[in-house]
């Protein structure tokens, strides 16, 4: 079974940045599609960035180029680095593992990263971004 543990998560002002860490089991971040996603209070849980085994990444329009995702196959982590967060990205943020390669769902040209494949889910960690 895969364990995923998150960390790195906390509160900074508006502009700010912050880097979150995710660590696997062996050999998972260098084998499986790793994603993170994001859910806010009231809301659906979000995909916001997922990563193939092969370093292929895919990113949802509303952090394409304020966040980067990256892993280290050899320390089976999985990072975050989240730059110019803006309070709307207040969220619990999870990473996540499928075993089926990653794939971005677009409709009308608006693209998502659905939950509905990934089969292992960390605890998540809180992200607070203030105004």
């Amino acid at each position: 079974q895969v364990q995923l543990v998150e960390s790195g998560g906390g509160s900074v002002q508006a502009g700010g940045s912050l880097r979150l860490s995710c660590a696997a089991s062996e050999y998972t971040v260098s084998s499986f599609c790793m994603a993170w996603f994001r859910q806010a209070p009231g809301e659906e849980r979000e995909g916001v960035a997922e990563i193939n085994g092969d370093g292929r990444t895919n990113y949802v329009e509303s952090v394409k180029g304020r966040f980067t995702i990256a892993k280290d196959n050899d320390k089976d982590i999985l990072y975050l680095q989240m730059n110019s967060l803006k309070p709307e990205d207040t969220a619990m943020y999870y990473c996540a593992a499928r075993k089926t390669p990653c794939r971005t769902v677009c409709i009308r040209g608006v693209c998502f990263i659905l939950p509905n494949d990934y089969n292992s889910w960390g605890q998540g960690t809180q992200v607070t971004v203030s105004s």
